[in-house]
């Protein structure tokens, strides 16, 4: 968390520079495309029965959508390695757990900091992620799952990721 209680996400380099390219991309040729492509399906005539016109809308609905999340995630990221290890659980944590006698290891974060890895990703807003968020390792807490059961998890590992 910052100083503001906003949560961090800490970014590598790399991370940052994919994430800043596709923002720029979808900023600028992104939005050229999806305009065209639009002009282009406006142009056969009959907006209401227009599959293509409105395949084209939805398309540009979402590409404004991950801007406004790449921009914000980008603002608030942390570049460079999550803090070092005092066994606290974090943002940008690996962590491993005993989630009701199952052991599991995922990444709290964003799927965005985790790019290409095999990785499982909660988010710290998540139900399991913000009980074990600010915890140690050795801790045990419990989180109401969908289910309305509340299941404990015991934190056997949390590390910075390193990508």
């Amino acid at each position: 968390m910052s100083e503001t209680g906003a949560v961090v996400a800490w970014l590598t380099q790399e991370a940052y520079d994919r994430l800043k390219n596709e923002l720029e991309y979808l900023s600028g040729e992104g939005r050229v495309d999806i305009a065209k492509t639009i002009e282009a399906a406006r142009a056969e005539g009959d907006l209401k029965e227009n599959g293509g016109y409105h395949a084209a809308k939805d398309q540009q609905g979402k590409m404004e959508a991950r801007i406004r999340q790449l921009r914000q995630l980008l603002e608030t990221a942390q570049v460079g390695e999550a803090k070092a290890g005092n066994g606290s659980v974090a943002s940008g944590s690996v962590v491993t757990v005993d989630l009701a006698g199952e052991e599991m290891t995922f990444l709290l974060g964003s799927r965005e900091v985790a790019g290409d890895t095999d990785l499982e990703v909660y988010s710290e807003k998540s139900p399991l992620g913000a009980a074990i968020a600010g915890h140690k390792v050795g801790d045990t807490v419990s989180y109401k799952a969908p289910n309305g059961r509340d299941v404990a998890v015991k934190i056997l590992e949390a590390k910075p990721f390193t990508g």
